[in-house]
Order: C-alpha cells, then structure tokens, then sequence
C-alpha cells in the first residue's frame, strides 16, 4: 500500500457514521472526527491539494478562486485557497450574505434550500474549483454552478470529500460539464 493510500484508509477511518441524521432514513457522514486530528486533516488538505492541482494541470488552467458551500465547505476550503493562491468565496443559505446577491433554490436530499453568492466578487472568465463535503442528490453544487455561471466565471470541476453513489448526484453535474472529483465513493 502507498503513503497515499494508507493516509486516505486513516482519513476514511475516522469519518462517524451517524443513523438518522438530520432525518429519519439519512445515514450522515460526519468529517469533524477528522478534523479533531491535526495530523488527519493535514492528511485531508494535502489530498485536496494534489487532486486540484493535478486536475488543474491537467486542463492547462490556473484556478483563480475557491468556492466553498456553505458550511463544510468553509473548513478547508479557505486553507486550499491559500495553497493554490488563490481567492476564497463562501456561497451561503440565503440572507446570511450583506449585499446584493444571486441566489438559486434547489432540493435537497431531505428537503429544500436556497443558497446565496455576493455578486461582484468572481470576475467573468474566472477559473473556478467548487468545493463541498458531501456530493449526494447534486442539487447544492447544481446550485452554485448556477451562481457562478451568473458571474460569468468559469467552473473548472467540483472536489469533495465524500461522495453518495446511490443518490447519483454526479450526473447532475456532468449533464452541466462540470467534472467531479471524490476522495471516497460510498
């Protein structure tokens, strides 16, 4: 086994499954076991560097900035911003963000949401890295690329932690071209 491969098996070991959360019939993933561990989620940072950077290389492009979803997305993705030298921006559920803002509705796995960018702060013909926890139905990350899309800005792909390969999220982000990068297919 690899450095790599043995440093992602201790990341997913310390991920908790949670039955029942939020909801009835919701199995969560929850990353804060990772956290809690320096060295784990140097671990995690280190493997979000090389997949952006890999990809990035890959499609000749410079990423110009980092989104992150609202709030997963916050923990690592201003960290990865600053290794690729790069901007952070949050994309948030809607009314948390000051300003005139884009906002796009879109449904959840257990529900319904609406999420919120300022406007004005991703220049058109931005490279673009979307970065979540958790890709499962797809319709928060359908939503952002629509807020980014809305700038004029471009999104290179989508990396994030976890991926729900039973609820087929990633097909609502290829029918859109965006490419999806997962560290773990559960």
């Amino acid at each position: 086994m690899s450095d790599r491969e043995s440093r992602l098996r201790a990341i997913e070991s310390a991920i908790r499954v949670v039955p029942n959360f939020p909801q009835k019939g919701i199995l969560f993933r929850d990353f804060f076991g990772v956290l809690m561990n320096p060295v784990l989620t140097q671990y995690l940072l280190d493997e979000l560097y090389y997949v952006a950077t890999s990809e990035a290389a890959r499609k000749c492009k410079k990423i110009d900035v980092v989104v992150g979803l609202e709030s997963r997305g916050f923990l690592l993705g201003p960290a990865l911003a600053l290794r690729l030298n790069c901007a952070f921006v949050p994309i948030r559920k809607a009314g948390k963000l000051p300003g005139p803002c884009f906002s796009h509705r879109y449904t959840l796995e257990y529900g319904t949401d609406t999420v919120d960018m300022p406007k004005d702060v991703i220049n058109a013909g931005d490279n673009i890295l979307l970065l979540d926890d958790v890709l499962a139905t797809g319709g928060s990350l359908e939503a952002c690329v629509n807020l980014v899309n809305l700038s004029g800005a471009k999104v290179l792909f989508s990396l994030v932690y976890m991926e729900l390969n039973n609820l087929s999220g990633r097909k609502r982000l290829e029918d859109l071209n965006v490419p999806v990068y997962s560290l773990f297919n559960i």
